[in-house]
This record gives structure tokens, sequence and C-alpha cells, in this order.
């Protein structure tokens, strides 16, 4: 009885892990959208200020946009081995 009663509850607490690491997966992908969503108008904005600085203006959005996604993929990752 308490044996099966401890499988139980483990069973349980893995179930509410692997809800966990896809709701922080989930967090971490609308983060990461609205990151780069909030780069990309910046962006634009500037460019349209200021028409001569265009080049310099989107390879900088680039790079922070690639700094972003790294991020975001890194934390997906850590959030599916949580899973594990």
């Amino acid at each position: 009885m308490l044996l099966s009663t401890l499988l139980l509850q483990a069973a349980a607490g893995a179930a509410l892990g692997k809800i966990g690491a896809a709701i922080g997966a989930g967090l971490v992908a609308i983060g990461a959208g609205l990151g780069i969503g909030k780069i990309g108008a910046s962006a634009m904005e500037s460019m349209a200020r200021q028409p001569e600085m265009a080049g310099n203006i989107r390879t900088n959005m680039l790079i922070i946009a690639a700094l972003i996604e790294g991020v975001a993929m890194f934390a997906v990752i850590v959030c599916f081995i949580a899973v594990v």
C-alpha cells in the first residue's frame, strides 16, 4: 500500500515536471518573439528617421536578433533536458 502510494506520487511529480518544462519552453518562445519584434520595430523606425544609417542599423539588428535566438534556443534545450 505504501509503495503504491509512493509510486503514484512519483508519477504525478514527473508529470508536473513535464508540464512545467513545456510551459517554460513556451514562455521562452513567446519572450524571444516579443524581443525580436521590438528590435525589428525599433530598427525600422530608426531607418525611417536616418536612411543613411540603414546599413549599420540592419547589421546591428541582425546581430542582436541572433543573440536573442541563441539564448532562446539554449533555454528551450534546458527545458527539454528537464523533461528527461
